[in-house]
């Protein structure tokens, strides 16, 4: 690890500034929208607005790197990212929010492309898990830091939109002035769809449902905080249990897919948290309950992110493995873009608590859905040592990793899963040699 922050620190120090910049404007969203008198349903539509942009330039991005390079490309989305920021107490208008949200999901899109291939491109095969758990936890402890800069200032003026574009535009410096070259970027593979369904299709119909759970725990609990009568401080600490439950569930829910039926365990975790949204429901408005199903819905449900690509692998090969990670990051952010929405309908029919009503019903279906597979398939559960350890980006949210990172994890699953392949056919090599008694 010492390692790695040596030759990364640069990289890293600029995405965890970048990821407080990011954080802080989400969850600013929300709060300044409802102050400026927009209806929860439109705070839900600007909320989508950064996923549809996000998708849009994980497709895009890429091939404007191709023609100019990483560091013109670099360079230009850092600035409209700064410019954007700055723009939202400007221009307060929801429809005027939606582009600035479409525009700002592009360019940290784009930004992210540049800075996992150089990331990716810094590491070797010894310590590119190192690096990628570095870069991970690089995000959530700026997420969660978002949250402290949020409960220490004014939601009504300036302030809190110039300090995220100060941020960023920090960010740029220490990794456009590293000496290390920019790397070679080759474009992710693509695998179809319908290939990707008929291989797994618990893995892809979950992925669509957990980006609508990451999409509404990432842009709309700010926004439910605000309608549910919370202060600026009780907000930022609300918002911040749901990535800090991540954290603390992510290794122990990692550990037991490796050693019990992968579909059991999501099954499982989506009920737990589902039957866990329900009592925030219900019980949500005793803030000490709050904080508790914060982090416990949070940390039950964002580590099936990995589960289900490490459950999808299990039916692939190696060689099929790298091309279905461009495609399960897709329908996730087709889950992301149409969650906010749907959250924003209900919470405007029912209130706050429909927040908790929705994610509540997108986890009971996951794991109905998950129940039914169990029906029609046999599961391809063998005890795989390690397995999941290999692959840290169960804590990668859908708008903050770009399909470089997905694909890089899922390089090192890869990697995890040829060393098994190899260990079992020596062990069946030995077997048969050994002459029985």
């Amino acid at each position: 690890m010492i390692h790695v922050l040596r030759s990364s620190w640069a990289l890293l120090l600029g995405m965890f500034l970048l990821q407080i910049g990011n954080g802080l404007q989400g969850s600013l969203m929300g709060v300044r929208g409802a102050i400026e008198g927009f209806s929860t349903f439109q705070i839900s539509l600007i909320a989508s607005a950064y996923f549809v942009g996000f998708l849009g330039g994980s497709r895009f991005a890429p091939i404007f790197i191709a023609k100019v390079g990483h560091v013109r490309v670099f360079a230009a989305l850092g600035s409209l990212i700064s410019a954007t920021l700055i723009s939202y107490p400007v221009l307060t208008d929801p429809y005027a929010w939606m582009v600035l949200r479409v525009v700002l999901g592009f360019s940290l899109s784009g930004v992210y492309v540049t800075a996992e291939s150089w990331l990716n491109d810094a590491a070797t095969n010894e310590t590119r898990g190192q690096s990628l758990s570095a870069y991970v936890l690089c995000q959530m402890v700026g997420l969660v830091a978002a949250q402290g800069i949020l409960s220490a200032g004014d939601p009504t003026g300036w302030l809190l939109f110039i300090i995220p574009s100060i941020l960023v535009s920090l960010s740029f410096a220490p990794i456009l002035l590293s000496v290390q070259p920019a790397p070679a970027f080759a474009q992710t593979s693509a695998m179809s769809l319908k290939a990707l369904y008929k291989s797994s299709p618990f893995g892809v119909v979950g992925m669509c449902l957990m980006g609508s759970v990451f999409a509404g725990q990432f842009a709309m609990a700010a926004v439910f905080a605000t309608e549910a009568g919370l202060s600026l401080g009780q907000l930022a600490a609300f918002s911040s249990t749901i990535f800090i439950g991540g954290i603390i569930f992510q290794y122990p829910i990692g550990w037991l897919s490796d050693r019990m039926d992968r579909r059991v365990l999501i099954v499982s975790c989506a009920a737990v948290s589902g039957c866990i949204c329900l009592v925030g429901l219900f019980f949500g408005h005793i803030y000490p309950v709050l904080l508790a199903v914060g982090v416990l819905s949070g940390g039950l449900s964002q580590p099936l992110y990995a589960l289900l690509i490490a459950y999808t692998n299990d039916y692939l090969s190696p060689q099929e493995m790298p091309a279905a990670s461009g495609g399960l990051l897709f329908v996730n952010g087709l889950g992301a873009i149409a969650g906010p929405p749907v959250m924003g309908l209900v919470m405007g029919r029912i209130g706050a608590q429909g927040f908790w009503l929705v994610l509540a019903m997108i986890l009971f279906a996951t794991a109905l859905y998950g129940v039914w597979r169990m029906t029609q398939r046999a599961s391809a559960y063998a005890v795989e040592e390690d397995s999941y350890d290999a692959v840290p980006y169960a804590n990668l949210l859908p708008g903050a990793a770009s399909p470089v990172a997905v694909e890089a994890a899922q390089g090192l699953y890869v990697e995890a899963a040829e060393v098994m392949a190899e260990e079992q056919q020596q062990d069946a090599g030995e077997e048969t040699s050994t002459p029985r008694p």
